[in-house]
């Protein structure tokens, strides 16, 4: 039986050289929901969503303490398989970056990495990925052309379906619409609300509305400390922490 919590944190300490960038992080991030982590630039939102999947290990100089338990299994363990771990933990970054390959090449990219060689079954995942991402009936006759001629929302689109393709439980985003414009922006905020059906999602976002909109817990970081974490709609109506509310009416950051 699946837990109903993907992640539980606790006591998370990060350390960049001499340069601690989260503090006694601890948090749960619940099954098949959208989490949300609010703050001012620099407060280690990103960092602490680069520990759910590790990518933080590609910096020499960055140091873990703490317990980030994945499924009930501590993924900072040295028995922990991190190319395991990064098929069930996708991530989409702030920019869209397909690969200088074509639509298609980018979709099954993953899957390939990870031993799938059936033509009907790459066919098959490149088709179920592209429409989750509602992007199937907008390329469907340009799967062999190359992803760069793509707009910049259907870049990201893209972006997410190939982490889609290698069938994870959860993604990550950092800021994924801050460099898309309002409309796309829009289209991606549709696209989460659905994929929260079948994948838990925890977003980095700067923008106030976007989290009240489209996530159902926040969790609000300040200098590399998780100040408050609740419901959305808590955090946003009645907050208990007075940093909290100067924040979330722009008073500061």
């Amino acid at each position: 039986m699946q837990k109903e919590n993907v992640f539980e944190i606790e006591n998370l300490n990060l350390h960049y050289g001499a340069f601690q960038a989260l503090i006694d992080v601890g948090i749960i991030i619940p099954r098949q929901r959208i989490t949300a982590l609010i703050g001012p630039s620099g407060c280690g939102k990103s960092t602490f969503i680069r520990t759910l999947n590790r990518m933080n290990d590609l910096i020499p100089s960055c140091r873990v303490e703490g317990k980030v338990m994945f499924d009930g299994e501590d993924i900072y363990d040295k028995a922990c398989d991190v190319i395991a771990l990064r098929k069930k933990v996708g991530m989409v970054f702030q920019r869209p970056n397909p690969f200088p390959k074509t639509v298609y090449e980018n979709v099954v990219y993953g899957p390939k990495i990870h031993g799938e060689k059936n033509k009907d079954r790459l066919d098959e995942i490149v088709e179920r990925t592209l429409k989750e991402v509602a992007l199937w009936d907008e390329v469907k006759n340009r799967l062999n052309k190359s992803a760069l001629g793509l707009s910049g929302g259907q870049q990201q689109r893209l972006c997410i379906a190939r982490a889609l393709a290698v069938g994870p439980e959860v993604v990550l985003m950092d800021e994924p619409t801050s460099a898309l414009d309002p409309i796309a922006t829009l289209k991606i905020e549709e696209l989460m609300s659905g994929l929260c059906e079948n994948y838990t999602i925890v977003i980095v976002t700067h923008n106030m509305q976007q989290a009240a909109r489209i996530s159902d817990f926040t969790a609000f970081f300040l200098n590399g400390v998780i100040v408050e974490t609740d419901t959305t709609e808590k955090i946003f109506a009645n907050p208990a922490n007075t940093k909290t509310e100067e924040y979330i009416t722009g008073r500061f950051g």
